[in-house]
């Protein structure tokens, strides 16, 4: 499953899963920067979900001011 397919709870487990192992130190170099790249995009797909979310938020508070 890619990146844009992922519901924002499923990107964030992910990315504390990827964070956890890189904070862990144990794993070597090369799959460090695996890790990394996954990270960044499960961030970027988190912040996307976020941007989002406050999109429709600011909009119905547009829509409805005295609410």
């Amino acid at each position: 499953m890619s990146e844009k397919e992922l519901t924002y709870e499923e990107a964030r487990e992910q990315l504390v899963s990827v964070v956890t192992q890189l904070e862990s130190g144990k794993v070597p170099l090369s799959e460090s920067m695996a890790l990394w790249e996954r990270g960044e995009k499960l961030a970027a797909r988190c912040q996307a979900w976020l941007d989002g979310a406050r999109a429709t938020v600011d909009a119905a508070r547009e829509a409805h001011p005295d609410a």
